[in-house]
């Protein structure tokens, strides 16, 4: 079994981002919530809990591993989709 770290992994990865967001956070909403649970999920660590409880969101690197929007608790606060077509992540082979 070979061994990689997650920076000898990560150079793998490559990101083309959509010129739309393919997640969208409502702040309203996420301000309500007690649990932000996006923000400790995220293996990308891409969502920011702010001083007003809202989340600020960064789609350009996500893994479209869709953790988020299982995990949130907090139903429309995470409008989910997949990127268009050749747009958001690709994992090649090393």
């Amino acid at each position: 079994m070979v061994s990689t770290t997650l920076a000898e992994r990560m150079t793998t990865v490559r990101f083309r981002p959509d010129h739309e967001p393919h997640i969208v956070v409502d702040g309203d909403i996420c301000r309500d919530c007690s649990l932000h649970t996006c923000v400790y999920v995220c293996p990308a660590d891409l969502f920011t809990l702010l001083s007003d409880g809202s989340i600020l969101f960064n789609h350009e690197q996500c893994f479209e591993c869709g953790t988020c929007y299982i995990a949130c608790n907090r139903e429309g606060a995470i409008s989910w989709r997949y990127p268009g077509g050749g747009r958001g992540v690709t994992f090649r082979d090393s």
